[in-house]
């Protein structure tokens, strides 16, 4: 059988040597670089806004607790109703529940990654429910079977003729160049689909505290159809999402816009307290929340790492990672791709099968200076590694030939009196490890020592 590692390897090395696939995820990514870099002017003190940003995040993730029961008092307080859902499992039964009463056969859905994580679309497919998704991106990648590509930007790694492609052998039109034609096909598709739906699913950017109530940020509007149209309207949103007033989405949805996009704020901005009061002419008759876990305590047990908690999907890291844009999003196999995702995603998921993700960068710390809320990413990867190592997730070979080397570099006399061929077979097993041979020759140990060099010379 072969491993997550093993196939993120070969995913990775297929991906870095496909220059057309390089191609189209650099001229992306470079277009969104060249917009972020604008938004920015926008700041008279970006600085700043991360500095606040980052404490309140941290204020919040310390007092986690405290801040759910007070969104969940507040939230119910309206009529909502709150569903706290340990792992995948509890939330996916907890949410068939509701399709059972609601008699559900169409969901549709928006701005959500956590659906993504819990697997929500298999599962209701398996249960006879249509699971139609709205952002256009995210309907694409779902009309080609495939997983979103990127946190914010699904379809990053397709081109406008591979998106008409897809949208031919699909939806049967007639081949176009033309993006408005296809945005308008998509948009015909999906009119209808709001209005037949029983229940509409989101996510939400972030939890507040204090009204108890969901924000969603987007640009296209379908969350906001998503949500309205169906009877039901239920938000799948991690734990660790909130903040603690909505007063403070004046700092953080321009954050969370211009680290993402390059907008000083976006489109369709919108907060959810709740189903249609009384005197209210839309929205759904019932809304419940999903307060997911599934593996944030984990997370949050971790002192040196629980900081990785505060992210607020923006994309940024991704964007500027190097091994991102080599690799692409798909070869890493998980939700949450890129540098955030290799800190969570062992932790969320389990550190002995994923734990090679955070090997999967080169420490350069590009992450982190871009990160909105200042996670310190690049340390926790190097966290990762060290707890990895810890509680022995490493292979023995590995463990082996290190704990030869370590030896040698304690013990001198060790490493000069070793014949050159055992020396050159050390660095052969160390170099193998990381890959340094695969496309490289390998290295050689010199015939003589800089001891016995210096020696021969009499000094």
């Amino acid at each position: 059988m072969t491993t997550k590692a093993a196939q993120f390897l070969a995913d990775s090395d297929s991906k870095a040597f496909d220059l057309e696939h390089r191609r189209k995820i650099r001229f992306n990514i470079g277009k969104y670089n060249a917009a972020v870099q604008t938004g920015l002017g926008w700041y008279h003190d970006h600085e700043l806004a991360r500095e606040r940003a980052s404490y309140l995040k941290a204020k919040v993730i310390n007092r986690l607790d405290e801040y759910l029961l007070e969104f969940e008092r507040n939230f119910t307080a309206r009529g909502g109703k709150v569903i706290w859902a340990r792992d995948a499992q509890e939330a996916l039964a907890e949410i068939g529940k509701i399709m059972q009463r609601k008699h559900a056969r169409t969901v549709v859905k928006a701005k959500s990654m956590t659906t993504e994580e819990i697997h929500l679309n298999d599962y209701l497919g398996k249960n006879g429910i249509d699971s139609i998704e709205t952002d256009l991106g995210e309907f694409i990648v779902q009309l080609n079977g495939e997983r979103p590509y990127h946190i914010v930007t699904p379809a990053m790694h397709l081109s406008k003729q591979d998106i008409a492609a897809i949208f031919v052998k699909h939806l049967g039109i007639e081949h176009t160049d033309d993006a408005q034609k296809l945005v308008l096909t998509a948009r015909h598709l999906l009119r209808g689909k709001y209005t037949a739906a029983e229940v509409g699913i989101t996510g939400g950017n972030f939890l507040l505290a204090d009204i108890g109530a969901v924000a969603v940020t987007e640009n296209e509007g379908n969350a906001r159809l998503s949500a309205t149209f169906p009877k039901t309207h239920i938000a799948i949103v991690g734990i660790e999402k909130l903040l603690p007033s909505i007063h403070d989405l004046d700092l953080f949805w321009p954050l969370l816009s211009t680290s993402g996009t390059g907008q000083q704020v976006t489109v369709y901005n919108t907060i959810y307290t709740g189903p249609r009061q009384p005197l209210e002419k839309d929205g759904p008759d019932e809304m419940y929340v999903v307060l997911l876990d599934n593996g944030r305590t984990n997370l949050l047990a971790q002192p040196e790492q629980r900081e990785a908690l505060q992210c607020i999907r923006c994309g940024a890291c991704l964007n500027v990672c190097p091994v991102y844009k080599n690799i692409g999003g798909h070869t890493y196999e998980t939700t949450y791709s890129g540098p955030i995702g290799s800190v969570i995603s062992p932790h969320l998921s389990g550190l002995a099968e994923n734990k090679h993700l955070s090997y999967a960068s080169s420490l350069c710390g590009a992450c982190t200076s871009v990160c909105p809320v200042k996670i310190n990413i690049h340390n926790l990867l190097l966290k990762n590694r060290q707890q990895a190592v810890r509680e022995g997730f490493t292979d023995k070979e590995e463990r082996r030939a290190v704990a030869l080397w370590l030896y040698g570099m304690k013990h001198r006399w060790v490493w000069d009196m070793a014949p050159v061929a055992g020396k050159n077979w050390v660095l052969s097993r160390l170099l193998g490890e990381v890959g340094w041979n695969k496309r490289r020759d390998a290295l050689q140990t010199a015939p003589k020592s800089f001891r016995q060099l210096w020696k021969a010379r009499g000094n």
